[in-house]
């Protein structure tokens, strides 16, 4: 972890290889021994942050790239509520948890149309 001005750089490298297993072998999303990560954290305002991720792995892509988004505490601007800066990231509890719920509200109605 370093400053280069206003921007926090972290670089991430010797990835854990405990995610190794035979479901994963050659696949193109698993860490090799040349993944490195380096991410910047510039904030821009009291409510703006912008973060910056390159991947750079020889092993898996033919050149590095980067990728970049913007966080904020202003969560109304952005139609949600109003909070701490996180990272927006897709995970499945975007989705999970209603689905899993609805599923078991359906084996419940099954169940107690059965029992009648």
């Amino acid at each position: 972890m370093e400053w280069e001005g206003d921007t926090l750089v972290v670089e991430s490298t010797n990835f854990s290889d405990r995610w190794r297993d035979d479901r994963f072998n050659n696949v193109w999303r698993a860490p090799s021994d040349t993944l490195r990560l380096v991410e910047r954290f510039t904030r821009l305002d009291a409510e703006m942050m912008v973060y910056q991720v390159t991947i750079t792995d020889p092993a898996k892509f033919a050149s590095p790239w980067t990728v970049e988004t913007y966080l904020t505490t202003n969560q109304a601007a952005a139609g949600v509520t109003q909070g701490p800066i996180y990272e927006f990231a897709c995970h499945e509890g975007n989705y999970g948890g209603r689905n899993i719920l609805s599923g078991a509200r359906a084996a419940e109605r099954v169940a107690n149309t059965d029992s009648r």
